[in-house]
């Protein structure tokens, strides 16, 4: 079954380009979660850099999925993944499903360092599509910086 969510993991190049080759993605789009306007063009307010990630549930699992961002991310970091800094470099998981908020919480609260991360988990509220330079941006520009390491970041791609 065909289900969306909405991953942010810092800057979403990395994100999208780890993710897009992940077992059960169907398929990635590079944008923006939360924000306060329907708009990428005023200094991001107050949005998170996400992928929005439609998956095959049959294939794989919220769970497994949080397994996924765990491996690019450090989860206790607030507002910085890598030299990326600032609140648009937060990492967070966004949906309207309930049903996935509670799996991601499920799967946070199951861990023994709980208690420092710094995920945040939350109701989509908007999402706006990032501009066509965005998507796919390390498959097109593969020398491009990205805080993922090259040897994590492709872990998935021929699998």
């Amino acid at each position: 079954m065909l289900e969306e969510i909405y991953i942010a993991g810092g800057c979403l190049w990395g994100v999208q380009e780890f993710i897009k080759h992940l077992p059960g993605v169907v398929t990635t789009e590079a944008g923006r979660a939360n924000g306060t306007t329907n708009t990428t063009t005023s200094e991001y307010d107050g949005y998170a850099e996400c992928v929005r990630t439609q998956f095959d549930s049959n294939k794989i699992s919220i769970a497994e999925l949080m397994e996924y961002l765990f491996e690019i991310i450090d989860p206790y970091s607030v507002n910085q993944q890598g030299e990326d800094i600032g609140e648009k470099y937060r990492t967070g998981i966004y949906s309207d499903n309930e049903a996935h908020l509670i799996s991601a919480r499920d799967y946070i609260a199951r861990r023994s360092d709980s208690e420092k991360i710094a995920v945040e988990v939350k109701l989509l509220s908007n999402y706006v599509k990032s501009d066509e330079e965005h998507q796919d941006r390390l498959s097109r520009f593969p020398n491009d910086y990205c805080h993922i390491p090259l040897e994590l970041l492709h872990k998935y791609k021929n699998q």
